[in-house]
């Protein structure tokens, strides 16, 4: 699978327990850091759904305006805006989780903390799609630590760091289109992009 299309408008029906946990094992396989630990908390009960989708609509109602500013696309605002609006009716939540709290300083300790769980996050956004399933990764949810924390019943230990949300799609998604490689490759130094000159097709202006 070459794309996988970020599936936002899902259905109420629900997903099997077979299914997910055949999902998040292949999601655990992509983690290899065994210091670091990925976990993942399903979420299917309703209310627990609403509070999150609650919490969502918080985040959403200020990050919509920082999207309208840089955006033009009206089509991922407005998938944005339905799965915003819709959260708490997707049958499944999946919370992926590392052990331990993230570093506050240096930045890079920040960031190999949340590296323990992007690969998790991407073979699961993949595995889904390749079952026929609509999967969005968000953390608009979390935005709130303390009230992510309560919510989840996560302990001090735990950080959650993304929502996926998983369902049966409405429709079909089409995955975005991706710019020609040579336009986003750059060789030894930033600037520097001798590939870009072998793909000027009409693609060419997505870079």
């Amino acid at each position: 699978m070459r794309a996988q299309a970020p599936g936002r408008r899902l259905k109420h029906d629900p997903v099997d327990d077979d299914t997910i946990l055949d999902l998040i094992d292949l999601a655990g396989r992509a983690v290899l850091d065994r210091r670091r630990r990925c976990e993942f908390l399903v979420v299917k009960d309703p209310d627990v759904r609403h509070q999150l989708a609650r919490t969502y609509r918080q985040g959403w109602s200020v990050y919509k305006r920082v999207l309208q500013t840089r955006s033009s696309d009206d089509a991922v605002l407005e998938a944005r805006q339905w799965e915003s609006d819709h959260f708490e009716d997707t049958p499944v939540h999946v919370i992926v989780c590392v052990a331990g709290r993230r570093p506050r300083f240096p930045a890079i300790g920040a960031s190999a903390f949340y590296s323990a769980a992007f690969p998790a996050v991407q073979n699961l956004l993949l595995a889904a799609s390749a079952r026929g399933l609509g999967a969005s990764v968000t953390t608009l949810p979390l935005w709130s630590a303390w009230e992510a924390r309560r919510t989840l019943g996560l302990p001090n230990k735990v950080t959650a760091v993304a929502v996926v949300a998983l369902g049966w799609p409405r429709g079909s998604a089409q995955p975005t289109p991706a710019p020609p490689i040579g336009n986003i490759v750059h060789l030894d130094r930033w600037g520097h992009q001798p590939f870009r000159a072998r793909h000027q097709s009409g693609a060419a202006d997505l870079a």
